[in-house]
């Protein structure tokens, strides 16, 4: 097995210059840089990960805790995050923290004994004990897809990267009210969820332009899950006065919704226009196809990698939150006649 010094004696350099190139610890003159990589290649050497993380006091890893990992939409931010953490010679360390503040505690502090570089989370609606953990231990800490206070860890800097939510769900809502709808329904993510506030106010910006008076029985959580906008589907569609049109707040209650509206014999747009906070690989497969907001979450991924190592390298700058465009993609569901799509 070929050893650093192996590398430098084909390279004609120092171990020293071989030990900067590999941990970037100085500048290397990109001549120098070239012929030590291709010493590398040529020699097949493997760095030794331990013994470079007790010189630079880094494991080049990180520690990324998102629930619902199943969803599409986190997945792929995962594949956002180990793209940009690749990159950069990054590993990764997963866990689900089940969207239970309780359980999202325990799982961070294991990521963090495991002595992970820093974290990228995905916060629960109750953040505290997390924010009161990463703050006791100086934990350098990204923020994605929902937003958190500082909580209980005064002085405590971490930065956040997520999709625009307000305009854009304001943008489906008048859609639908240029269509003719005036009783518009939100099926909500998780109470307590920076999404699911955003997403109401969104909601309610819209219904303002739209010179629509809000009405709170429109209004029904379906809890991020598509069991629950399910539920909340079925509760709309008893009403005395039922909606004609709806907006889901994400891609697993817009599967619950439409279990609903297939349940009661009714069809979409025909019975109820439809259109969904998070657009996905098989949207455009529905019949009809679903109009969507689309989130860049490969962006947001390869963002909170960009955000981490910022903060690795300067751990006392100042805070930053990050918030991505999204955009609409109009198909048929909300009623519209066929045109493809477009944004």
């Amino acid at each position: 097995m070929a050893t650093m010094a192996d590398v430098a004696r084909h390279a004609g350099v120092s171990v020293a210059t071989v030990s900067h190139v590999l941990n970037d610890t100085r500048p290397v003159l990109p001549h120098t840089r070239r012929a030590v990589l291709d010493a590398i290649d040529a020699l097949a050497y493997t760095p030794n990960s331990l013994a470079r993380s007790l010189v630079t006091a880094r494991t080049r890893s990180i520690g990324l805790a998102v629930s619902a990992i199943s969803n599409p939409y986190f997945t792929e931010i995962l594949q956002g995050v180990e793209a940009g953490a690749l990159k950069h010679g990054y590993g990764l360390l997963i866990a689900d923290p089940h969207d239970d503040p309780a359980h999202e505690r325990k799982v961070v502090q294991l990521l963090h004994e495991r002595r992970v570089d820093g974290m990228i989370v995905a916060p629960s609606a109750d953040p505290r004990k997390l924010v009161g953990y990463l703050g006791r231990h100086d934990v350098p800490t990204v923020f994605l897809d929902r937003l958190a206070d500082g909580g209980p860890a005064p002085g405590f800097a971490f930065d956040q990267v997520c999709a625009e939510n307000v305009e854009p769900v304001c943008h489906l809502v008048t859609h639908l009210a240029e269509l003719g709808h005036r009783r518009i329904a939100l099926v909500t993510g998780l109470p307590g969820l920076s999404t699911t506030g955003e997403r109401i106010s969104g909601y309610r910006h819209g219904l303002a332009y739209a010179g629509l008076a809000y009405d709170e029985r429109l209004v029904v959580p379906g809890n991020s899950e598509a069991a629950g906008a399910e539920r909340a589907t079925h509760a709309l569609l008893s009403l005395p006065a039922p909606p004609t049109a709806l907006v889901t707040g994400n891609n697993a209650m817009t599967i619950g919704a439409l279990r609903a509206v297939r349940a009661r014999g009714l069809s979409v747009p025909a019975d109820l226009a439809l259109c969904c906070f998070d657009d996905f690989a098989w949207a455009d497969l529905f019949s009809p196809r679903l109009t969507a907001i689309s989130q860049p979450s490969k962006e947001i991924g390869a963002q909170a990698v960009r955000l981490l190592l910022e903060r690795l390298d300067s751990p006392g700058r100042a805070s930053r939150t990050v918030r991505l465009p999204s955009a609409f993609v109009h198909r048929t569901s909300c009623g519209c006649p066929e045109k493809g799509s477009d944004s």
